[in-house]
């Protein structure tokens, strides 16, 4: 381990590199060397590092108030929660600092209202290679390989079933099932969309069964996928959805959103220190100002067709797979090469791409990137290939 950094428990496989400055799409090391920057924190970035109006909004509103704790109402944690219950159709919210401890809040949600609305039902069923968090009732949710045998044992009461399988999820469906959970598009395991019948279905079904359906939007919510959520694209009505990630714009900021039916929490029964903090709802407000702001949407998708284009064009020209995914949250398959060596040949060239299993490559770049910036990136990634490629002739 290099000496350097032996202070900070290594939870991950980190670059020997020290980030200091970022603007937009371009982050700069501590020896000046600047990178474009298309993982934004994994997807977390709406607006790209440290803009304007984030900056703004934080500035002023830590002038004013910084913290009065959960047990009081503040201005910008109104503000902020009727913004999301006006253009989501749901009705109340529950303001956390991270996406798992969102999904942990809907978790709990779902198991009151089983017990006070369904004879103690509590299971879950959620999906094979989905991801919600790594809290260890998010863990346990989770349907990722490597989670199988952590931290034994798990917490219980969830029903993993194949990923766009209608079937099996009606075969797991019980007296004692209280909600189905999933992303919509599953990040983690590649940028895999859920099929448009397949959720229609769920909808039917769960409601059939007296069930809840809770969408997981921490990666896909806040215009990252050209909709301001992800659920808007299946025509469907969810009775939860968690947010995270994009709403805060690089600060901590996640929220659990449930209508007036389900939202049955008891005073005592959730909570948290810095839940609704008025410098991160603040810094969500004007996060929410600019993505439902005129033509944004549009710009979204029509830079997503750029990069979509683009990238197709390099999978033809190196025999590289598919590309998958909506908006701005986008998958490249990286066909015969390793994605893993090609985002560490691209970082080595200056470019952030992530590499979210061995033959995926995965594109998070700020929502309101230049096209200019995804030429750039396309640039970039050509030569990474293009290294990859190179070294594996040479073996």
């Amino acid at each position: 381990m290099n000496t350097r950094f032996s202070s900070i428990m290594p939870i991950t496989n980190r670059p020997e590199t020290r980030f200091v400055e970022g603007k937009g799409v371009w982050l700069m090391d501590e020896m000046g060397r600047r990178y474009l920057d298309f993982m934004q924190g994994w997807a977390v970035n709406t607006l790209g590092h440290s803009p304007k109006v984030v900056v703004d909004a934080i500035a002023e509103q830590a002038g004013r108030l910084m913290n009065i704790g959960p047990a009081f109402y503040n201005e910008p944690m109104v503000a902020l929660a009727d913004q999301i219950t006006a253009h989501s159709g749901l009705d109340e919210v529950f303001f956390a600092n991270s996406g798992a401890e969102a999904n942990e809040g809907a978790i709990k949600l779902a198991r009151k209202w089983g017990t006070k609305q369904k004879n103690g039902a509590f299971e879950i069923v959620t999906m094979q290679n989905g991801f919600h968090g790594r809290t260890l009732a998010t863990m346990s949710a989770s349907g990722k390989p490597q989670f199988e045998l952590l931290f034994e044992p798990k917490v219980p009461g969830f029903i993993k079933v194949p990923f766009n399988d209608i079937g099996a999820v009606e075969a797991v469906i019980g007296e004692q099932t209280v909600a189905v959970m999933l992303e919509l598009i599953q990040g983690e395991a590649g940028v895999i969309p859920a099929d448009l019948d397949f959720v229609q279905q769920l909808r039917e079904l769960t409601s059939t069964n007296n069930c809840l359906l809770i969408i997981d939007e921490i990666q896909t919510g806040i215009a990252r996928t050209g909709q301001l959520f992800a659920f808007n694209y299946y025509g469907i009505e969810p009775d939860i959805i968690t947010l995270g990630k994009g709403p805060g714009g690089g600060v901590p900021l996640a929220a659990l959103v449930a209508t007036h039916a389900v939202s049955c929490f008891e005073p005592g029964d959730q909570g948290g220190t810095f839940n609704g903090n008025p410098v991160m709802c603040a810094a969500g407000c004007a996060v929410f100002e600019a993505v439902t702001s005129t033509q944004f949407l549009a710009t979204v998708e029509q830079c997503s067709a750029q990069l979509v284009d683009a990238l197709e064009g390099l999978a033809k020209k190196y025999g590289l797979g598919g590309v998958r995914g909506r908006g701005l949250l986008l998958a490249l398959d990286s066909g015969p090469l390793s994605a893993v060596e090609i985002a560490a040949a691209a970082f080595e060239g200056g470019l952030l791409v992530n590499a979210p299993r061995t033959d995926t490559l995965r594109f998070m770049p700020p929502l309101n990137v230049s096209a200019q910036e995804i030429g750039e990136m396309v640039a970039r990634l050509e030569r990474a290939v293009e290294q990859v490629i190179r070294e594996r002739e040479g073996e």
